[in-house]
């Protein structure tokens, strides 16, 4: 294990016991929570987007402030539903996050899973092409995104500019060398993650997939990294890709950890259907930090990626989130050989 980041769903609510009570508090909440997980050591901050909801909706300006306030930790989304998105204003907002970081961008997009609303997308002025699906309008999005961000020029500029260009087309500006290599797919099936690494895209792998063959969550998910391995070899890109996987880990190290997390009835994996597909959740960790080291090297979904995103609680807070982070760096990490 490479890396390790914490991945925010970034819920909000006034209900008694969260201390997120409303969207400004977590979104300084996310920021606050970068800040001490970089000076943890931890290796990312991810953050979910959903629309129409009690969650983080717009990524760009959290992520650029993030990436304003820390110095070192990688910053993400995992994952950006791309039915939702005007690719190139996308393209816009990822250039200047990116650049603010320093580099330290890792975006994860996806097609996205069920939301709020019934075809939210269509309320933000998108609809699928005669013949498409949303997911594939989804795909057709992140085509011409991932092309976008590579630089090139392609827009005739006005005879009569405001301001002077440059000879030749343009290309949208700002333009952050790099960033393309720093993409990431959202996948929920074998066959979504080959297509990703035909498209080069670094490939994230959450605790949720279409169930595929009936096996533990854990072991279809390392089957899907190694066919997503097997076809960017194929393909023949020039650098190394990155796999992520998601888990909620939570060491019982005190009666806090043990009255939010000690009761159990998450240790194995469930099913349900989404969108009329069969699909299999990844089973939850708590206990104490040895039982928890011996649970983990079971997981072949973890040994087969290179970055781990710790799914976190955002509603209990900054302090409590640090504590959890804290307690998995130190007494679980390495272990696993983190570092």
């Amino acid at each position: 294990m490479k890396k390790i980041g914490f991945l925010s769903f970034g819920h909000w609510s006034p209900d008694r016991g969260s201390l997120a009570r409303s969207a400004q508090d977590v979104l300084l909440q996310s920021i606050d929570l970068a800040v001490a997980a970089e000076e943890l050591g931890a290796d990312g901050a991810y953050f979910r987007v959903h629309h129409f909801a009690r969650q983080l909706g717009s990524p760009f300006p959290l992520l650029a402030a993030v990436g304003a306030r820390t110095k070192t930790i990688e910053i993400g989304t995992a994952v950006i539903d791309m039915r939702y998105e005007n690719p190139l204003y996308m393209a816009e907002d990822a250039g200047a996050a990116d650049l603010i970081s320093q580099g330290r961008l890792q975006l994860g997009i996806s097609r996205g899973s069920p939301e709020q609303v019934i075809d939210g997308w269509r309320h933000f002025g998108y609809h699928p092409a005669d013949g498409e699906t949303d997911a594939d309008m989804a795909r057709r999005h992140a085509e011409v995104f991932l092309n976008v961000i590579q630089g090139h020029s392609f827009a005739e500029p006005s005879p009569r500019p405001m301001f002077p260009n440059p000879p030749g087309l343009l290309r949208l500006e700002p333009y952050s060398a790099g960033l393309r290599n720093r993409i990431w797919w959202g996948a929920a099936s074998v066959a979504t993650a080959k297509w990703a690494a035909t498209l080069g895209m670094n490939l994230q792998s959450s605790t949720l997939k279409d169930d595929e063959n009936g096996k533990p969550f854990h072991i279809q998910q390392a089957e899907q990294i190694r066919a997503y391995r097997e076809t960017w070899a194929e393909v023949g890109h020039e650098h190394a890709p990155r796999i992520s996987v998601s888990r909620s880990i939570f060491p019982l190290m005190d009666d806090r950890d043990r009255m939010y997390f000690g009761r159990g009835g998450k240790e194995s994996d469930q099913i349900g259907f989404i969108d009329q597909t069969r699909s299999i959740f990844g089973r939850g960790y708590a206990a104490e930090p040895d039982r928890l080291i011996e649970e983990l090297r079971g997981d072949e979904g973890i040994a087969e990626a290179d970055t781990l995103l710790l799914t976190i609680p955002n509603q209990l807070g900054v302090d409590y989130n640090t504590h959890v982070l804290e307690s998995i760096l130190k007494h679980v990490a390495p272990a696993l050989d983190w570092r």
